[in-house]
């Protein structure tokens, strides 16, 4: 596929190849988010140009998002609240569950609504300057974005809640260590290690990805006895795919496999 490129006011796709850089595109903001922010991410992520095999995403302006912009937060009744908070659900869903491999390149401000897009993907490299922070209830507001599911599991209940109460910042290393990014790397290496480690996601068997991306973290939602019935199936499902016909023949053959 050739490079190309796409802008709307808050978001610019890059194709390279088969994969796109989605850039969070609100600099003087430090890419916090509104309704149009949400409304193109779901674009994206709905209906990915064809042929992309993974996504990274990463900010501009030296952060990757501020979380929600309280300059133009609205005030909504509790039913339009709810509404609101499982759009935002869907969209997020849709990062994680749309079936192509996210990878997020991040720097400055992952913070409140923009960590919950970051823990929305499947891979999270964090450059020194990043900053971890849930600052909702310094707001007297609360998470609405997923963070109770995605940041609950990666931290747990008892550490998120310390981190929600006194608003608790975490940098690279420290993320690290408790699972909100898998890579600490030098100022300026985030997107060329996320270019990399894209193009060896993407150059994986398709539908290998897909069960790893569908599989694993519904796995872990379940008893012991159904995560090990649905592995046995999925397991089943790979083995006789295409991907792992060719995954063979490769291995046979002693060169590298051509799964596309």
């Amino acid at each position: 596929m050739a490079d190309a490129s796409q802008k709307s006011e808050v978001i610019t796709v890059d194709i390279e190849d088969d994969i796109a850089i989605v850039t969070l595109n609100r600099p003087d903001k430090r890419n916090a988010i509104n309704e149009a922010f949400v409304d193109a991410l779901d674009g994206f992520f709905s209906a990915p140009p064809e042929g992309i095999n993974a996504v990274i995403l990463t900010g501009s302006g030296g952060h990757y998002c501020a979380g929600l912009d309280l300059a133009e937060h609205e005030e909504r009744a509790p039913i339009a609240g709810v509404y609101h908070s499982r759009n935002w659900h869907r969209v997020m869903d849709q990062i994680e569950f749309g079936g192509l491999p996210v990878i997020s390149a991040m720097f400055g401000a992952v913070i409140g609504g923009g960590l919950e897009i970051a823990t929305a993907t499947h891979v999270r490299i964090a450059e020194p300057s990043v900053q971890f922070q849930l600052p909702e209830g310094r707001r007297g507001i609360f998470v609405g974005g997923g963070a109770t599911v995605r940041v609950g599991n990666i931290l747990g209940a008892d550490r998120m809640r310390e981190m929600m109460l006194t608003g608790r910042k975490y940098g690279a290393d420290e993320g690290v260590a408790l699972g909100l990014a898998h890579y600490s790397v030098g100022e300026g290496d985030a997107l060329p290690l996320a270019r990399k480690l894209a193009r060896k996601v993407a150059d994986n068997a398709p539908f290998s990805n897909y069960l790893m991306i569908q599989a694993l973290p519904r796995i872990s939602n379940m008893s012991q006895a159904d995560g090990l019935f649905t592995e046995s199936m999925a397991a089943a499902m790979s083995q006789t795919s295409d991907g792992a016909k060719e995954g063979l023949r490769a291995f046979l053959e002693k060169r590298p496999p051509k799964f596309r």
